[in-house]
């Protein structure tokens, strides 16, 4: 199995009990636009109980902190300031990394990414106009054409073009919408440009959530393969995935070695929860007894892969995967 497929990781404790801090995504994993995602709110209180720090990180630039907070306590988890980490956040740090005090910066975003901006010491402008030396863009849905007309002028201007995040799609209770990404792809047509993208699964974002919740031992916790997954490979950080937004089964199971998580479960529950490992057995093996991976006179198929984890078991055999 050497370059094949990584097993998901054994964890012999809970999760809570062997990570100091959650570094955990919001839109599909603690709510779904408005509403509450099933258990998230009593499993974030109680993984707090047991003495883990929970931290938001998302690439959703649009709400400041102080409003994550608001909208985290309208679904029934309690949280302050501190605890909230954005994309917008890691923008504008990455900006103010580059460029002087008070530099005009246009923002193709909301209002998270003008306070983010803002509170770095730069001076967020609207039109190209005003020259610029920077754009920064972010989600925003009352993003017009006019508004982003003025980010492709300045960026064919030569200004510095920074994306909080690629998402292509943001999970909302009616389902996918069109993300950052979406508008991203937009100005790159349009200006033959490419941004610099701070967002996950990009280690500005990590070391920005890193740097901000002081962990020592971080657990990745998200729903989306592309974002929370891949900055947790990329980090070489654990990772929970649960499908409770956007990735499905089927799309895990054709993940890539970069979007691999380390732990699965159906939702935060499996923060509480004990992890059993996965035995993956080639050839002619036994489940509850049975012989599997062999024909009709006991020779094993040659590939044959059974994998067992807890009360599952995947069977690949004459090329066709099942499990129960």
């Amino acid at each position: 199995m050497t370059g094949g497929p990584r097993p998901l990781s054994a964890s012999p404790s809970a999760l809570v009990d062997a990570h100091d801090v959650a570094l955990m995504d919001l839109d599909g994993v603690v709510y779904r636009g408005s509403q509450a995602v099933p258990h998230a709110a009593v499993t974030i209180a109680a993984a707090r109980d047991r003495g883990m720090r929970v931290v938001y990180v998302t690439n959703n630039a649009l709400r400041p902190p102080a409003e994550v907070v608001r909208r985290l306590a309208s679904v029934g988890v309690s949280a302050a300031v501190p605890d909230v980490v954005t994309s917008a956040q890691a923008a504008a740090r990455v900006l103010a990394q580059r460029l002087p005090a008070g530099a005009a910066v246009l923002v193709a975003g909301g209002e998270g990414l003008r306070e983010a901006v803002t509170a770095e010491g730069l001076r967020p402008v609207t039109t190209a106009g005003e020259q610029p030396v920077a754009v920064v863009q972010g989600f925003d849905p009352d993003l017009d054409y006019a508004r982003l007309a003025e980010a492709a002028l300045a960026i064919r201007a030569g200004a510095f073009w920074v994306a909080s995040n690629v998402d292509a799609t943001v999970p909302t209770e009616r389902g996918l919408m069109p993300g950052n990404g979406s508008l991203v792809a937009m100005l790159r047509t349009a200006t033959g440009c490419d941004p610099m993208v701070t967002g996950k699964p990009e280690r500005a974002m990590h070391e920005e959530s890193v740097r901000r919740s002081g962990a020592r031992f971080p657990l990745i916790v998200g729903d989306r393969l592309d974002t929370d997954i891949e900055s947790a490979v990329r980090s070489g950080t654990p990772s929970l995935l649960v499908l409770t937004g956007v990735a499905a089964p089927a799309e895990l199971l054709r993940a890539q070695a970069r979007h691999r998580p380390t732990y699965l479960a159906a939702d935060l529950r499996g923060l509480l929860a004990c992890h059993p490992g996965v035995v993956v057995t080639v050839g002619r093996a036994q489940v509850d007894g049975v012989p599997q991976g062999a024909d009709v006179d006991g020779n094993p198929h040659c590939d044959d892969v059974v994998a067992v984890c807890g009360g599952w078991v995947a069977q690949v055999r004459d090329s066709t995967l099942t499990w129960r």
